[in-house]
């Protein structure tokens, strides 16, 4: 098994819709295509920007395998497959796996708060029941949950618990823990707007949905970061921060969509109760997009 199969830029595909809000598998795999075409190094779906929560187990077991089949080994696959319960977490972990999936990655989601026991036992039941590595993701903005540096280090004595992918926000944290967990433990960033700052901490990745966009800047500030050229990376992160900090503040789905629809890719439809950027937020991303070349 690798332990740690992704580095670079790992691109989350959106959940596109139709009018009647299903999910459009064909303009699905059509997204997932852009984005290997791109170049990303590994793809993600069932990300916060593909939606998870809002998709019944046969639609994520639909977009699992319509991501693999599109990819077709070129590059690795990340499934998210987070669930409420740990039984259902298994379920879909098991699923990913027998599709093909390179890896899983596990959020801890949980009407109630979990404790630190909880969430670790949660990870060692999923984990007992495959063979593929694991990336715990600690985003408490998503999940509610604030994973601590001494609870990821829990989770890492788990065997193919391998990965991490830190999206506080806080680049100090990212620091504490290449410090405290060494340099054989792969971290990802997954908050946009510090891409830069993560890369130099320590980063073997960003987790982003701003391929869908700007895939030349992402990969090309990843390049630039491989090259120990930092003042091409400062100047390929300055003219994406804009777009960056958007599609966060206006949320991933939102604003991936509209950007699509924007530079004349066909982006789908949203499932309620999420609902369109309103017309000022698109004449933003218009103006940001028109400025980076795009519209």
């Amino acid at each position: 098994m690798k332990q740690v199969p992704f580095k670079g830029i790992i691109s989350y595909p959106i959940t596109p819709f139709d009018k009647q809000e299903k999910v459009d598998i064909p303009l699905f795999k059509t997204q997932v295509e852009r984005l290997v075409a791109a170049g990303s190094h590994g793809i993600a779906p069932l990300g916060s920007t593909g939606v998870l929560p809002y998709l019944t187990d046969a639609e994520k077991e639909a977009v699992t395998e319509a991501a693999i089949e599109q990819v077709a080994g070129r590059v690795p696959v990340l499934v998210g497959v987070s669930n409420l319960t740990t039984e259902r977490t298994i379920y879909h972990a098991q699923f990913a796996e027998k599709a093909g999936a390179t890896a899983i990655m596990i959020i801890p989601m949980s009407y109630w708060k979990l404790t630190d026991d909880e969430i670790v036992k949660h990870y060692d039941a999923v984990a007992s029941k495959i063979n593929v590595p694991i990336m715990a993701y600690n985003n408490p903005a998503i999940g509610g949950v604030d994973m601590s540096p001494a609870l990821l280090k829990r989770l890492l004595e788990i065997p193919n618990v391998t990965m991490i992918k830190e999206s506080t926000g806080d680049v100090q944290r990212m620091h504490f823990l290449k410090r405290e967990l060494g340099e054989e433990v792969a971290f990802y960033n997954g908050s946009n707007p510090l891409a830069l700052a993560a890369f130099a901490a320590g980063a073997t990745g960003w987790c982003t949905a701003a391929s869908n966009l700007i895939p030349g800047l992402n990969i090309g500030l990843y390049n630039a970061i491989q090259q120990n050229d930092l003042k091409s990376a400062q100047s390929i992160f300055l003219k994406q921060i804009d777009l960056l900090r958007f599609i966060v503040a206006t949320g991933l789905p939102r604003s991936i969509k509209a950007g699509l629809e924007l530079i004349g890719v066909e982006g789908g439809e949203l499932r309620r109760p999420l609902q369109a950027l309103s017309t000022t937020e698109t004449a933003q991303l218009e103006s940001i997009l028109k400025g980076l070349g795009l519209v």
